[in-house]
């Protein structure tokens, strides 16, 4: 399948306000929202969607919205002079399943994808305002991640937790756990970024099926993820969440600090 990258100029640095959301939750209460952004080093327009996705995570913008941020480079861009040193088949797989999803005609980067609901070009921060306060209007499955660790020299462990899916097809609903990059950067040498530095926000380094949550029953795990590499505890974050198989609509998620 023809991929496709599509050209965006550089956001405005004054584009990094949104407008305010209302808080739909309720005080003191926020609602997960999902983000995953399909990017890669070799693709020059990626650079703007990956400062984007920094600002969310850094920002919360929306109200009532608890933004939970995931980086999946991509592997199909690698053969035009630059090995992105974070991509991975699984995630060119998991795009193509969402391509399937929407109906698109093919894969490209930057795409965000939000909730599994939403797909849009990675940049476009009017789009993502709009589908993160949506998002965030929406019921959700209580998710959390407890007693996490790094567990050396190479896993990390945790307790994962998920209120019961409710009766409404499909049944069941898949549960990932994710460990991240809290913070990564290149220097690009070859490719359509040379001589850049790029930078990246919760840069997935695993991500795992780590079980089944059934309709009308909760559900608890432990798991533990083993990494290929040693990495510094403190610059690592588990994500867990849970989303209808397909993929499909997430419907809860959770994010916590590895090493903090």
């Amino acid at each position: 399948m023809l991929r496709i990258s599509i050209l965006f100029l550089l956001l405005l640095p004054a584009a990094w306000v949104f407008l305010p959301g209302k808080d739909r939750a309720g005080p003191g209460k926020t609602r997960p929202v999902l983000i995953e952004l399909f990017t890669s080093e070799g693709c020059s327009s990626c650079p703007p969607a990956d400062a984007l996705l920094q600002q969310l995570d850094k920002t919360q913008p929306v109200n009532g919205a608890q933004v939970v941020v995931l980086s999946e480079h991509v592997d199909y861009w690698n053969h035009l002079g630059w090995r992105d040193p974070y991509s991975s088949r699984l995630f060119s797989d998991r795009q193509e399943s969402y391509v399937r999803h929407f109906g698109l005609a093919s894969a490209y980067t930057p795409q965000m994808i939000v909730d599994g609901s939403a797909e849009f070009v990675g940049n476009d921060l009017q789009q993502a305002d709009q589908a993160i306060q949506k998002a965030g209007q929406g019921e959700k499955i209580p998710v959390q991640i407890s007693s996490v660790a790094w567990e050396g020299p190479l896993s990390v462990r945790a307790h994962v937790e998920a209120g019961s899916v409710p009766d409404l097809p499909p049944a069941n609903a898949d549960v990932f756990f994710a460990v991240a990059l809290d913070h990564a950067e290149s220097q690009v040498l070859h490719g359509e970024n040379e001589g850049r530095r790029l930078h990246h926000v919760a840069v997935i380094l695993s991500l795992t099926r780590v079980g089944t949550a059934e309709k009308g029953k909760s559900f608890a795990k432990d798991v533990q993820i083993k990494l290929e590499h040693r990495y510094d505890p403190g610059n690592l974050r588990a994500i867990a969440f849970l989303q209808e198989p397909g993929p499909g609509r997430v419907l809860g998620a959770d994010m916590q600090h590895v090493g903090k």
